[in-house]
């Protein structure tokens, strides 16, 4: 038996006479026993047939609340909206009980199990059952995913909340007129007892998979109905902020667009711009696509790049491709290969240009892979992973290779700003100079620096001027005209610009401190002082 209870009678009759498939019966009786949706549509159909069967209680019931209720509508739809039409249409569009039964309502109930239901366009009726089951799960093996669990999620046509607000308004009067006790937000969600029905169908085809509320895999379903699009276009024109173009969306009418019309529009305004209940669809909805998606899976290390001719990332100036790789491309290859992604997103703790090594322990990066096929790699496979990255190319190197957390990867970017960062530079002088007048340069130590946004970056960052900190300095004399300078700096310090003045946009700079032209002819980074990611050992 269903859970239904006496002061569900009208709303059931109400319902099944405006067209409303047995499973949105149970949705707007607010039913949460899932065991009543997965039921057989016939058997739930039967059963609410001999729950209203006592006709007579229903026409006593009807005959003593018919005038009332009418009279009840009216006054309040004037209430509602003082400024609107008389509801006249309201009280043919919506027929007692009594009358129903009067003019073929029996008819109309007999050909319910036939009809597409008026709310939910067949979504809980053919839409949903075994022969979806076994769609998804070919589609499922097909694409190969690893996974323990699955979610079902399902994408509605936005014309659903329209003829779903419909429907409520059309049981409204019958819950008023008993004196009953139903709120709209009470009502069963499509996509909820959707997922009551597919889920155990579903795990029965994936061989005992279980189809949970939450996993970082997800089924995703649309459905879609061509021929009731037009059912949204009212509300435009009574809520029409609330239905704005987007270069994203390809449609002004999205199903949050039309909820918050829904909450603007008054009942009377609503009634007066469309039927209650809704016009019979003359077809179900069509199931567009079954498409997978998993998680992002994030990866961190430490790369050293060898080579003085590799950008970090890919380098194409005016649609022009210059450099035949990058650090990011000889770092992700293997991974998305190994992962089987669709794509990634590449970051780090700081870049250095393309004539810059990155030596010492190397430079902190992470990688977000998208809708990855693999996403479990234990410690042994990671180490042959990072393996294979160092045996494809001699120019980077990778170390500490492992999966990480999407709350770790902040981390990276935190110390970015607060860390410290280690330099040696050859640097050249115009004027001959001796060990001793380069000596000075060891002993200064917290030298702020006031940096200009360099020409060379002024194309992609804004113009300002940034306060940056040398902490401390060293030089090793080579010869007349060259000597190494060591840095230790605070991170975001542009080390050229303080090395040749960058045309005076830095000050102090090494020019002024030597009191000649200088430049930088090479540039290493020794040293990334961020803790993260933890370190492996080898």
């Amino acid at each position: 038996m269903l859970p239904l209870k006496e002061k569900d009678k009208p709303i059931v009759q109400k319902l099944l006479s405006a067209g409303c498939c047995a499973r949105c019966v149970l949705r707007f009786c607010c039913v949460t026993v899932q065991a009543a949706f997965r039921q057989a549509q016939h058997e739930t159909l039967k059963d609410l047939r001999a729950f209203i069967a006592d006709k007579e209680t229903s026409k006593v019931q009807d005959s003593t609340g018919q005038s009332s209720t009418c009279e009840t509508e009216s006054q309040d739809a004037a209430l509602s909206e003082s400024d609107a039409d008389p509801p006249c249409k309201r009280a043919k569009l919506c027929p007692t009980t009594e009358t129903v039964q009067s003019e073929g309502g029996s008819d109309a109930l007999e050909n319910v199990e036939s009809r597409v239901c008026v709310v939910c366009l067949g979504i809980l009726q053919g839409s949903c059952g075994p022969d979806l089951a076994v769609k998804i799960a070919e589609t499922v093996k097909a694409k190969n995913y690893q996974f323990d669990t699955l979610v079902l999620s399902i994408s509605l046509p936005a014309q659903l909340c329209v003829r779903e607000h419909s429907c409520w308004l059309h049981v409204k009067k019958e819950v008023r007129a008993k004196s009953l006790v139903l709120d709209k937000d009470d009502i069963i969600q499509v996509k909820e007892a959707f997922k009551w029905i597919m889920q155990g169908l579903v795990t029965k085809e994936l061989g005992g998979v279980a189809v949970v509320g939450k996993s970082p895999f997800e089924v995703g379903m649309e459905f879609t109905h061509p021929k009731t699009e037009s059912d949204c276009h009212f509300l435009a024109k009574s809520c029409p902020d609330c239905f704005k173009a987007t270069k994203n969306k390809q449609s002004v009418f999205t199903r949050m667009a039309v909820v918050k019309a829904l909450e603007k529009i008054s009942d009377t305004r609503f009634l007066q711009m469309y039927p209650c209940p809704p016009v019979e669809p003359s077809c179900s909805c069509t199931l567009q696509d079954i498409k997978c998606l998993h998680v992002s899976v994030f990866i961190a290390g430490r790369y050293n790049k060898f080579c003085r001719s590799l950008p970090q990332t890919p380098w194409v100036i005016d649609g022009e491709r210059r450099m035949e790789s990058s650090v990011e491309e000889l770092i992700a290859a293997p991974i998305l290969s190994a992962f089987r992604a669709d794509g990634f997103n590449f970051s780090s703790s700081g870049r250095e240009d393309v004539d810059v090594r990155t030596l010492g322990n190397g430079r902190p990066f992470a990688m977000e892979l998208l809708n990855p096929h693999r996403s479990r790699f234990g410690r042994a496979e990671m180490k042959q992973l990072q393996e294979t990255i160092n045996k494809s190319s001699d120019k980077v190197r990778v170390r500490d290779l492992q999966i990480v957390s999407r709350e770790a990867m902040s981390r990276m970017k935190e110390g970015e700003e607060e860390k410290t960062k280690t330099y040696t530079a050859l640097v050249w002088t115009q004027r001959a100079i001796e060990k001793e007048d380069i000596s000075f340069i060891n002993d200064i130590k917290e030298l702020t620096l006031d940096q200009k946004t360099p020409l060379r970056v002024l194309h992609r960052r804004a113009l300002a001027i940034r306060q940056r900190v040398v902490h401390s300095m060293n030089v090793r004399f080579v010869d007349s005209h060259h000597f190494y300078l060591g840095l230790k700096t605070q991170a975001g310090t542009y080390i050229k610009e303080f090395v040749h003045g960058d045309f005076g946009r830095t000050k102090p700079n090494v020019c002024e401190l030597l009191k000649t032209d200088a430049d930088i002819l090479e540039l290493d980074v020794e040293s990334v002082d961020v803790d993260w990611p933890p370190p492996i050992p080898e």
